[in-house]
């Protein structure tokens, strides 16, 4: 999704989801809404150049022009990530997104 000043709008992606920007302008400021204090140690990353991840923003515009944070750089590819056992299963996102709701453990009400 291409994103503006102009249009005035957000997108609203759930916890545990992938995501990734890229500037097309200098001075560009990306704000986040979180719905809890950020914890490095929940994060997950891969490279977002990885050829395998097939990313839109790589078409038509030389890679070596991009500019990528430390830790971007530093990432590992989608395999390397998988060989390390550094990804997360489904249940494991499901339970971190329960506890980011407080609804962790709790059984569906049985109505009145």
């Amino acid at each position: 999704m291409r994103l503006d000043g102009e249009a005035q709008q957000a997108v609203y992606v759930a916890e545990g989801l992938g995501h990734a920007f890229l500037a097309l302008a200098d001075g560009t400021v990306a704000t986040y809404l979180c719905s809890r204090e950020y914890e490095p140690a929940a994060e997950h990353g891969v490279a977002a150049l990885d050829p395998d991840l097939d990313l839109p923003w790589t078409r038509g515009c030389a890679r070596e022009d991009l500019v990528l944070s430390e830790k971007d750089a530093a990432a590992p590819t989608l395999a390397q990530a998988r060989a390390a056992g550094a990804l997360p299963t489904w249940e494991a996102c499901v339970a971190r997104r329960e506890a980011l709701a407080g609804t962790a453990g709790s059984a569906p009400s049985a109505g009145p």
